[in-house]
């Protein structure tokens, strides 16, 4: 291969002109802190992406699934059932609250939490389910809202990758009683840094308010015990313009999905069910069969040799990590961080890059098979 090809990000954030003229109003304005820009970005948000839901923009996506929780009600003592195979601020937003993340295992092809394991790790300090819509395929979140009403139980979809994926036609965000979005600036869309909550309810969404400005919707009239997690107008401006461009986005990343589909050999690529509309915040394949080092080894393949970015999400089952230590059987979990590589998607990919994504991809899988 040629030695002076340049190297292929795993990811690569767009900020623009727009984007730079929007911090740049805000700034003159003298307001920078919460206040217009972040109302104008939560309806907007709602009405693009939640199908109207109230929304409320916090400082970052875990911001939102704390104060979400704490919305609904958890408490000290109290069981949330998330999968493993995230990343850890899903269960660390149960954990910070006193709660405990009982870990579930997830589905094999679309990585998602399984439904049958939700089921049966239910007991009678369970109060809430939390979901991911792992690396933006839709979770099975109507037969994970099924078994919510038939135990009582309330529902927050972590929705950090999946802005604008929909299941039989619903947005996510649009099913549990609440659901974050993170909006960092590797996701399919940002603010820069943020987070925004979509509540189904006015109740919902007004604890949230209180609880990200400490306790108060007026000031010095608080109510409640709260944070400082408020979203700024700088961050909220910058938001409002990548509204405006991710549905744009996320058709060219499913069109990037789709080349890559056609053309990759050797691995076994993202499956999306019916129903599902995918919007590739990662294109994870898997490397079957491979251990970790392998797996390891091959994606140090296509970044050394082939100057081709991926990366690995996530390499270790949070039920395993330092935080909580646990030995669990969770078999699909395992076998997913040992072989999961996700590769560049992006909407900054060229026709060129994708060809070359493919062929290393393929050369690396061949040299290996």
């Amino acid at each position: 291969m040629s030695t002076d090809q340049s190297f292929i990000p795993p990811a690569k954030p767009i900020i623009g002109q727009q984007e730079r003229d929007a911090v740049d109003r805000v700034l003159a304005s003298g307001m920078v802190a919460q206040g217009p820009e972040v109302a104008a970005f939560e309806q907007e948000f709602a009405d693009v992406l939640v199908g109207g839901r109230e929304c409320v923009a916090v400082n970052s996506g875990t911001s939102g699934q704390h104060l979400g929780m704490l919305a609904l009600g958890l408490k000290p003592g109290e069981e949330v059932i998330v999968p493993s195979f995230t990343f850890a601020a899903t269960a660390n937003s149960v954990a910070v609250v006193g709660a405990t993340p009982v870990f579930v295992d997830v589905d094999r092809e679309t990585f998602c939490m399984d439904p049958a394991a939700v089921r049966a790790a239910i007991t009678e300090r369970t109060v809430g389910i939390q979901p991911v819509h792992l690396y933006g395929h839709p979770a099975a979140i109507d037969e994970i809202m099924q078994i919510a009403r038939e135990h009582e139980l309330w529902v927050l979809e972590d929705a950090a990758q999946a802005h604008g994926a929909t299941w039989h036609g619903t947005t996510v965000g649009a099913f549990g009683d609440a659901a974050m979005f993170s909006l960092y600036p590797t996701k399919n869309m940002t603010s820069g840094e943020g987070g925004m909550v979509a509540c189904a309810d006015a109740d919902t969404a007004r604890m949230v308010r209180l609880l990200r400005n400490q306790g108060m919707e007026k000031q010095y009239a608080n109510e409640v015990a709260g944070f400082n997690n408020r979203m700024t107008d700088i961050h909220a401006a910058i938001g409002r313009v990548q509204l405006t461009k991710v549905l744009d986005w996320t058709r060219t990343r499913q069109e990037n999905a789709a080349f890559l589909d056609e053309n990759l050999e050797g691995v076994v690529t993202p499956v999306v069910r019916e129903g599902a509309t995918h919007v590739y915040h990662q294109y994870t394949i898997r490397v079957q069969g491979a251990s970790a080092a392998e797996r390891d080894a091959f994606a140090t393949a296509l970044r050394e040799e082939h100057k081709v970015g991926c990366g690995v999400y996530y390499p270790t089952p949070v039920h395993r990590l330092d935080t909580f230590g646990q030995e669990l059987e969770l078999p699909v979990t395992e076998m997913l961080a040992r072989e999961v590589l996700s590769l560049p998607v992006h909407p900054s990919l060229s026709a060129e890059d994708l060809e070359r994504i493919v062929a290393a991809v393929n050369t690396v899988a061949k040299a290996g098979a």
